[in-house]
């Protein structure tokens, strides 16, 4: 009896365990889209929450087709005039931007 109790009290905790999330990743559901050199259309899928991302070359005419809002600023490393973007919203086709960031 005094080895079942331990015994069953891992297998408790290791139940415990696996039943709880495992991290706290969280990304923006769905697409935002911008037009880059030469008219051509780019876009990134499910972008992560909280994080800025810089755009490498020229981008304008961004679009929101994420679950929350994004803040797209005109400088690099989300610096300069920011437009918030709610969920489906659209920036001025000319607008042109250098950084992205999403959440609330």
């Amino acid at each position: 009896m005094r080895l079942f109790r331990p015994v069953i009290a891992a297998l408790a905790g290791l139940a415990l365990a696996v039943a709880l999330p495992t991290g706290t990743a969280v990304a923006a559901k769905g697409s935002f889209s911008w037009v880059g050199p030469k008219g051509k259309p780019f876009f990134v899928d499910n972008p992560p929450d909280g994080k800025c991302l810089t755009m490498s070359q020229e981008a304008r005419g961004a679009h929101n087709g994420t679950g929350v809002p994004a803040t797209v600023y005109k400088g690099k490393k989300c610096n300069g005039t920011a437009l918030r973007l709610v969920p489906g919203g659209q920036a001025p086709r000319g607008s042109a931007f250098g950084s992205v960031k999403f959440g609330r």
